[in-house]
């Protein structure tokens, strides 16, 4: 199959060219070379970008086509029980029309902690799940870390998710895990290949996680005491070290229930694509979530602070089985990073190019001849307007083009 996109604007996940001709042969994004092609669409007015990249995602059932409906055709999940993974990994390999799959599988906390009080909260509504939800591997000893990272590699995690939570964002107190503990993992993580990311919420516990050589933040920071590191120095550190963060906006302005999130369901571009639940998720409670009040304020400012300093920042959305909803998040995300002073471009690399790069996704994040054919078409220019990303005019994933 031989499919030519004439005369687009390109956002190549770097840079973006004025005009191009892009040709899809098969999976593969390829030279325009002459030759007869199968089907042409007419570019004018139009951008071309890879497929979006979500960072930070939790799977189950028609997630991932809903990812791909919204143009992200590679979702990073973060935390993911074995039954439900396997259902997912497969779903992901044989068919076309759901997004591609990467998981930490189960994730490591201590017993009782983040997020065993929501997986309790909500286990009827997990049900579904086919896991027993309640249930799964937690640790509280360093002498356990390379047992706990051997059980995830036969699981067939991709990488090492470990949670420093003690919940005093929200008023809870919840179990933690003593850096010693955070350290072993880093080490027995690294020691099996696998680089390691840390969920912190605040300032002190991501100091912890620098001291134990993480490779990546779950989240940005969103909340800081007294004594703390002041958040540009932090973010110095970050950028030292060269540790990514995945920044959550749109996760930490759900859960915190900032109304300025209805803006994304109440845009005829998006909510034209969602089903009636996704649109009523944003009336969720979510006080059993782990984040301040002013945790939206924290975390712009911490975005930005971040992003002067030179991190890298990857957009993931934190979408999971309720809220944020799958796809569309990511759409909010881009508009929550140029609100937090990235710049157009900046904010579609952290989608495309940052993400593939940071999660050794080589074969993708970019458009170049020979990566896989992951695209999104979208009317307009989102490199001046980052909402235009949500005028999706096509969808391919591995050149497959989804059908409208």
């Amino acid at each position: 199959m031989r499919t030519l996109i004439r005369g687009v604007r390109v956002f190549d996940g770097e840079r973006t060219l004025p005009t191009a001709d892009v040709l899809i042969v098969d999976d593969r994004i390829a030279e325009p070379d002459g030759r007869p092609v199968d089907v042409e669409i007419d570019g004018a007015g139009r951008t071309l970008l890879p497929g979006l990249i979500d960072a930070h995602t939790h799977v189950s059932d028609g997630m991932l086509a809903q990812a791909l409906a919204f143009g992200v055709t590679t979702e990073l999940d973060l935390f993911c029980l074995p039954g439900n993974l396997a259902r997912q990994r497969r779903l992901a390999a044989e068919r076309d029309d759901v997004a591609d799959l990467r998981s930490a599988g189960v994730l490591a906390t201590m017993p009782g902690g983040h997020p065993s009080q929501i997986m309790a909260a909500e286990a009827e509504a997990l049900a579904y799940l086919g896991d027993a939800v309640g249930s799964f591997d937690t640790i509280a000893h360093a002498a356990d870390a390379k047992a706990f990272v051997e059980a995830r590699l036969a699981e067939g995690s991709d990488f090492l998710k470990i949670v420093l939570d003690d919940g005093r964002t929200a008023g809870l107190d919840l179990p933690v895990m003593p850096p010693e503990v955070v350290a072993a993992l880093v080490g027995a993580g690294h020691a099996a290949g696998l680089k390691t990311i840390a969920h912190v919420a605040t300032a002190h516990d991501t100091a912890v996680a620098l001291d134990a050589g993480i490779d990546g933040l779950a989240h940005v920071f969103h909340h800081s005491e007294p004594g703390d590191p002041a958040v540009e120095d932090l973010a110095a550190r970050i950028a030292a070290q060269q540790v990514f963060v995945i920044t959550t906006l749109a996760y930490i302005e759900t859960i915190a229930q900032d109304p300025a999130g209805v803006e994304l369901v109440r845009d005829a571009r998006i909510a034209a694509r969602l089903p009636e639940h996704a649109k009523a998720a944003v009336d969720r409670d979510y006080s059993a979530v782990p984040v301040h009040p002013d945790g939206v304020a924290d975390a712009r400012r911490a975005t930005a602070a971040l992003h002067k300093a030179g991190v890298a920042l990857l957009a993931g959305t934190d979408a999971n089985f309720f809220a944020p909803v799958h796809g569309a998040a990511m759409h909010r995300e881009l508009l929550m990073l140029t609100q937090a002073g990235l710049r157009p471009e900046a904010a579609l690399a952290a989608a495309t190019s940052v993400p593939a790069r940071h999660f050794d996704l080589a074969d993708r994040g970019r458009i170049a001849p020979g990566l896989r054919a992951d695209l999104l078409l979208v009317d307009g220019d989102p490199t001046r307007d980052i909402t235009a990303t949500r005028a999706i005019a096509e969808v391919w994933r591995r050149g497959v083009r989804l059908p409208r």
